[in-house]
């Protein structure tokens, strides 16, 4: 288990390296960094005058110098002028025997995530913020979808065919297909509009950043979980079905054990593989797959983060965004592979 470990962080590692270059490399195209001198310079600026603005703050360099610069395994760049000496590890302008005592190497592997252009702010500091609400929204979404998923999964798998099972069925298909900017809209006009007059919740969730509570928070945590808790509940549907067909299921059932036991203590836990892998893949949608949710109700997380960066050109506060993306994900991969060896001893690991 541990050599299997191993190796999966090192295949982690070499893909995290893999993707972030990738996001790099796009986010850091002429274009992109042209728009970025403008909007942090003067609109006006002609050509001559990007290229010098660039220059000025290292963008010029080499892509591979510059990507290592910013995981922090590269030395950061440096200029030196007669108003004094600037550079990437260096704050300000300062003298150059102030500028050899500042640190080679700055960048997020120890901490320094840059600084947001658009919040005007370390960008280590927005995503702790962004990624705690994001967090809490995700705890109270797994909190509610999971243990439905699996009981509307459970139910109808153990009553194939029947009237149960279709219904079921029916209401899993529907809750799945029914986007979350659908869904959100229909709540927030139902619950939350004077026009149908149950005005039981807010139509917005930005007091939940603060104080969430019943009436701010349950709408967006209902929508988001009603989209994931389909797929959970159908997979976890054909998983039971196809496991309480087995031989050792009927051959529990000929030696007399009660149909709760059977399912609680033989079927369930087979049952339970798939649906497994199924529920560790939410982390990383639910992630990311928030930006719609987050806009609509106005709830200032990690996706509505994700929406400002793009929109309005944020590099630096774009690449945080995609590293921790890229963390979550294969976190998450991991996590579910050792799962599949505790949850069914019949897989080995050569």
């Amino acid at each position: 288990m541990g050599l299997f470990i191993l190796r999966r962080v090192w295949v982690m590692v070499l893909t995290a390296l893999c993707l972030t270059f990738i996001v790099f490399f796009l986010t850091n195209l002429y274009p992109n960094l042209e728009k970025l001198a403008k909007t942090q310079g003067n609109m006006r600026m002609t050509d001559e005058q990007v290229a010098s603005w660039l220059e000025r703050r290292g963008y010029t360099e080499p892509l591979f110098s510059r990507y290592g610069q910013w995981l922090g395994v590269w030395p950061g760049w440096t200029r030196s002028d007669d108003g004094g000496v600037t550079g990437r590890c260096i704050d300000g302008t300062v003298t150059a025997e102030a500028a050899a005592d500042a640190p080679r190497l700055c960048g997020i592997l120890q901490g320094d995530w840059g600084y947001s252009t658009v919040f005007r702010d370390d960008v280590s500091g927005i995503i702790a913020t962004r990624l705690g609400l994001t967090g809490k929204l995700m705890f109270w979404v797994m909190l509610l979808m999971v243990p439905m998923a699996l009981l509307v999964g459970v139910i109808a798998g153990m009553r194939e065919g029947s009237r149960t099972d279709r219904t079921l069925s029916t209401f899993s298909i529907i809750t799945t297909a029914t986007p979350e900017y659908v869904s959100g809209v229909i709540f927030i006009a139902v619950f939350a509009s004077s026009a149908v007059g149950l005005k039981w919740f807010k139509g917005t969730a930005t007091s939940a950043m603060d104080d969430a509570n019943f009436e701010n928070f349950f709408l967006p945590v209902l929508t988001i979980a009603l989209y994931g808790m389909g797929y959970i509940a159908r997979m976890t549907r054909a998983s039971m079905t196809e496991v309480m067909t087995a031989q050792y299921i009927r051959t529990a059932r000929l030696k007399g054990v009660t149909f709760p036991n059977i399912v609680m203590k033989h079927a369930l836990r087979n049952a339970l593989i798939a649906p497994f892998t199924v529920i560790m893949l939410q982390f990383p949608w639910l992630l990311n797959g928030v930006v719609i949710v987050e806009t609509l109700f106005n709830y200032k997380g990690f996706g509505w983060t994700l929406v400002e960066a793009a929109g309005n050109n944020d590099i630096e506060l774009l690449l945080a965004v995609s590293v921790v993306s890229v963390v979550v994900v294969l976190t998450t991969q991991l996590i579910s592979d050792i799962g599949y060896v505790y949850l069914n001893p019949r897989i080995r690991i050569s």
